[in-house]
């Protein structure tokens, strides 16, 4: 009983630090409104095109840094084995602060995509794994300059790595699908935008 109270404290905690935009209060500092201007999407991508590299950078860094908290406060009150699962604590605390990020509470369930709180997510629960999908997903974008393709091949190359590291053991597999299916659903209008041949790149204005 203690485990499953614990559980839904961590949930809440890690879902509530997701809700927090760092890219709203970015945009607000300097007089814009996110979900009015470019692609309308309040992460890092949308500030990166709309008020250029060094607040994206900030955006980015803010939304890494809230979910390695939530995966840091899931470790800390569930630590160990939770329900027989190694880790437990961590996924479960990074699996709700991308879905806070992704669907806050505070704004109608409209959020960002999730990549640069999925980057600390899959960094905090495993660091080479998770250090490997990153360094894969850089070397994409450098070479095609499309963020979003990028940021699901980098989930996608964790999940396979997870995947076989643990296979026989269903929840961080499971965890590891789930990060990528989320960040699929997410950039479902880039895909489109991707196979069209009209996905916006690195370094182009979105009005």
């Amino acid at each position: 009983m203690q485990d499953i109270l614990l559980s839904i404290v961590v949930a809440l905690i890690a879902y509530l630090l997701g809700c927090i935009s760092t890219g709203l209060m970015i945009a607000k500092s300097s007089g814009v409104n996110l979900r009015e201007v470019g692609s309308k999407n309040t992460g890092a991508s949308n500030v990166l095109r709309v008020l250029g590299l060094k607040k994206g950078l900030v955006t980015f860094v803010g939304d890494f840094l809230k979910a390695a908290l939530a995966c840091w406060v899931g470790s800390l009150l569930l630590p160990g084995e939770t329900f027989g699962i190694p880790g437990f604590g961590t996924m479960l605390g990074g699996f709700f602060a991308i879905v806070g990020h992704n669907w806050r509470v505070f704004y109608g369930f409209q959020g960002g995509k999730g990549v640069a709180c999925s980057a600390a997510v899959i960094f905090f629960v495993n660091p080479l794994w998770g250090g490997i999908a990153i360094v894969i997903c850089l070397v994409v974008i450098a070479l095609t300059r499309y963020i979003s393709l990028g940021s699901m091949v980098m989930l996608f190359v964790f999940a396979v790595l997870m995947c076989i590291d643990f296979w026989g053991q269903w929840f961080p597999c499971a965890f590891a699908l789930a990060l990528l299916v989320m960040v699929v659903y997410r950039h479902r209008a880039n895909i489109g935008r991707l196979l069209k041949g009209t996905e916006n790149k690195i370094g182009q204005k979105v009005k």
